[in-house]
């Protein structure tokens, strides 16, 4: 077709691509279905790549990298993220920049490695003790697989913290005709390296509430990397005032700066009463359920959300405006809306859900109707 240029290909693919691209130069993993294209990928396409003997080993080595000034990257699954838990509230607590992208499949426990589904946020929301937030960022389509992992790479580094790339098995296994003649160029991500000639103080916040970033390779200033709770300096303060100030910064740095990583997709119908939320996979059946209920005649909006963790205020914002709100996520018991609205959302707030088999449109007309 005349300024095309259409191919055959998956999700995970153009996800390995843009993060090479962006600047991620190690990956290293443990293959576990439905991850395991991103590990094929990866081999031939990171600068350096490495096979982990296990997931724990697989986020311990990201974490001796990331000190090194490097920016690595793992894909796993619910049965690997669980093993990888307590590293990455180690690397969380160090401030150590990394990208793990966690490919959702059908649980619980090893459940079916070959059906997806969306049923990991409650561990997302979960992975850190004492209720921090770890940054979360969803893809919703092939687009997104170009233009978000990237995104995800810059707070990794801006932010000095793990940053978690939600996916699901059939968004990244699928082969699709799909026209890359209009992706953007990548270009790496930026990374801030401390120059001062003063003594380096590795967990010092600059105004943004972010320390500056030292490679512990450095021949001029000494580099104190540690996961207990500590001061500005790194040294181990357990309940001292500066230490657990400290401790605040780490969320606070997140939620502060969240404003310049909040990706959503808002379709708004004026008039309309109705709001139609969902992420991920369920994307493209709730943008089908929604044209057809405005084609026979009937008013709906839809939200799309890209950015999951922490959730931003905008997206209550915008709920506030409708008397119904749909959501639709492929999981036994709606973790989204339970998040978002709490165990007893009320008659407002209802929810579209499956496990086994992706949502249909239909599915989600019926709920509008």
């Amino acid at each position: 077709m005349t300024g095309k240029e259409t191919i055959l290909v998956d999700s995970s693919k153009l996800i390995t691509e843009a993060l090479v691209r962006g600047g991620a130069d190690v990956f290293i993993g443990y293959p576990i279905t439905p991850a395991n294209l991103i590990y094929a990928y990866g081999q031939r396409r990171f600068p350096v790549f490495i096979a982990a003997p296990d997931e724990i080993t697989t986020l311990q080595w990201m974490s001796g990298f990331s000190t090194t000034g490097k920016l690595p990257v793992t894909a796993t699954s619910f049965p690997g993220y669980a093993l990888m838990i307590e590293s990455i509230n180690m690397a969380y607590m160090m401030e150590l920049p990394m990208l793990i992208i966690l490919i959702q499949r059908l649980g619980p426990a090893t459940g079916t490695a070959t059906c997806g589904a969306q049923g990991d946020l409650n561990v997302i929301f979960g992975t850190l003790s004492g209720g921090y937030p770890l940054p979360c960022i969803s893809v919703s389509d092939m687009q997104d697989c170009w233009d978000l992992p990237v995104k995800a790479l810059q707070m990794a580094v801006d932010l000095r913290t793990p940053v978690v790339l939600l996916t699901s098995k059939e968004e990244v296994m699928t082969l699709k005709s799909f026209d890359i003649s209009g992706l953007s160029e990548i270009d790496p991500v930026r990374r801030n390296i401390y120059s001062g000639e003063t003594p380096y103080l590795p967990y010092a916040p600059m105004d943004n509430l972010v320390p500056d970033f030292l490679p512990v390779t450095s021949d001029d200033h000494q580099v104190r990397i540690t996961a207990s709770t500590h001061d500005k300096r790194g040294i181990i303060g357990n309940t001292a005032p500066e230490a657990l100030e400290n401790s605040r910064r780490l969320a606070n740095k997140i939620i502060n700066n969240q404003k310049d990583y909040i990706f959503y997709q808002y379709d708004r119908q004026e008039e309309a009463k109705s709001l139609v939320i969902t992420y991920g996979i369920t994307t493209q059946a709730a943008m089908d359920a929604v044209d057809e209920f405005r084609k026979i005649g009937n008013k709906s909006s839809l939200l799309i959300l890209k950015t999951l963790s922490p959730l931003p205020d905008i997206y209550f914002e915008i709920c506030s405006r409708y008397d119904k709100i749909i959501i639709a996520e492929e999981n036994l018991d709606g973790t989204l809306r339970k998040i978002m609205f709490g165990q007893a959302p009320g008659s407002r707030i209802c929810g579209v859900n499956r496990i086994g088999h992706m949502i249909e449109p239909a599915e989600i007309l019926d709920a509008l109707k």
